[in-house]
């Protein structure tokens, strides 16, 4: 079993910045495949991004250039800089790990183990 627990989110306006945590706990952190996925009110989960225990990362197209995910083996920890965030960004986003990556890495589907979730709320 793993368990994850994020941190990090809060209100902020567009253009600010935020970075979330995820705090891993159970098997051996470095040999999963960790991400974040968010949902907006009323719209369906997404997958925004993913990083490998290779330490290759994925992004979704919307959050290029703007959100850095990295991790921590030593800290069991995952991380997702935000910046430049728009009233788009607003969701809740959880973390997510597996230890393989599905061939649609954003299929909510191909993750066992999520945290509970973190608002992040971005005002115009």
């Amino acid at each position: 079993q793993v368990q994850l627990v994020e941190s990090g989110g809060g209100l902020v306006q567009a253009g600010d910045s935020l970075k979330l945590s995820c705090a891993a706990s159970g098997r051996i952190f470095s040999s999963y495949a960790m991400g974040w996925f968010r949902q907006a009110p009323g719209k369906e989960r997404e997958g925004v991004s993913l990083i490998t225990s290779d330490g290759i990362e994925y992004y979704r197209d919307s959050v290029k250039g703007r959100f850095a995910i990295s991790r921590d083996n030593r800290k069991n920890t995952l991380y997702l800089r935000m910046n430049n965030l728009k009233p788009e960004d607003t969701a809740v986003y959880s973390c997510v790990a597996d230890l393989w990556v599905a061939s649609n890495i954003f299929d909510p589907a191909g993750y066992d183990y999520w945290g509970q979730g973190t608002q992040v709320t971005v005002s115009s």
